[in-house]
């Protein structure tokens, strides 16, 4: 059975049919709690027993957002699905609902929200739903939004589902040009069926109460980075300090050849601009005249 985001965009995927066959699943109900408390962990909420603002991105029915009220938060969530929205409301949630679609941003007040969580939303995102769909500007549009609407040293924790490493690269390339620092968490890495990706993100520049946690071990105990495999598959990819020194523009007397414009017209592709294609003629030096 292929993945829920490779059949249909998520608002017809999700009709009233399939929001209520999910909402009534006792295994999803389950899985669902879980991987809530464990981005909930993940968020390192102070534990003074102070409710905090949180949003919840992709709520669905309000699944995730009844671990939220269960610890005594607040919570706002926001969903691209009307039936799923409808189905929350039925079940009378406690938390504020947004029909929303978050590749177009979050219009949300700046610095409101103490932490974000997010449970198998993220990955819709790199999908082309619409001809006027740039998985690449709808990253930069959610992620930046969000960073604005997040106090400031607040986290955000998403699980997710990328569907390969281009779009595992996408997604966190596209947070921390958001001015995001944090990195991949992964729990399970060595189980095929319990292996879970989080990404974990802090608002603000990189700094020691910024680092990215450990991810649970089939032991229970959190496993070290020298525990993890060196392929691709790695527990915990930290990735951090985006804002490092530029370094000096090597030239030469022959100049800047073709094979040093593709590679740069390559690193803007990856930033998200609109960059003109590739052709026989790039890198060619115009004549004087026609």
């Amino acid at each position: 059975m292929s993945r829920p985001e490779l059949q249909n965009p998520p608002e017809i995927f999700y009709n009233d049919e399939e929001a209520r066959k999910y909402t009534r699943n006792s295994r999803i109900m389950e899985i669902q709690s879980e991987l809530s408390d464990r981005a909930l962990e993940l968020l390192a909420l102070p534990q003074d027993d102070v409710p905090r603002l949180l949003l919840d991105i992709g709520c669905g029915s309000g699944l995730s957002g009844e671990t939220l009220s269960d610890n005594g938060h607040h919570w706002i969530g926001l969903d691209i699905s009307h039936s799923m929205l409808d189905v929350a409301l039925e079940n009378e949630v406690k938390g504020d609902l947004l029909l929303a679609d978050m590749g177009q941003g979050l219009g949300l007040r700046s610095g409101v929200i103490d932490g974000a969580i997010s449970i198998s939303a993220v990955q819709w995102l790199c999908n082309a739903d619409k001809s006027s769909h740039n998985p690449r500007l709808r990253l930069k549009a959610f992620f930046g939004s969000l960073y604005r609407c997040l106090a400031r040293g607040a986290k955000a924790a998403f699980q997710m589902y990328p569907e390969n490493l281009d779009q595992r690269e996408l997604i966190v390339s596209s947070a921390m040009r958001a001015g995001f620092s944090g990195g991949i968490v992964v729990d399970y890495p060595n189980s095929s069926k319990k292996r879970k990706e989080y990404l974990v993100l802090t608002c603000g520049p990189p700094s020691v109460n910024t680092s990215v946690p450990e991810g649970k071990s089939e032991d229970g105990d959190s496993s070290s980075d020298e525990d993890s495999s060196e392929d691709e598959e790695n527990q915990t990819v930290s990735i951090s300090g985006r804002h490092r020194p530029r370094k000096k523009q090597r030239t030469t007397k022959k100049g800047k050849g073709r094979d040093w414009i593709l590679k740069k017209k390559e690193q803007s592709r990856r930033k998200g601009n609109v960059v003109p294609p590739d052709t026989r003629y790039t890198g060619q030096k115009r004549k004087a005249c026609f």
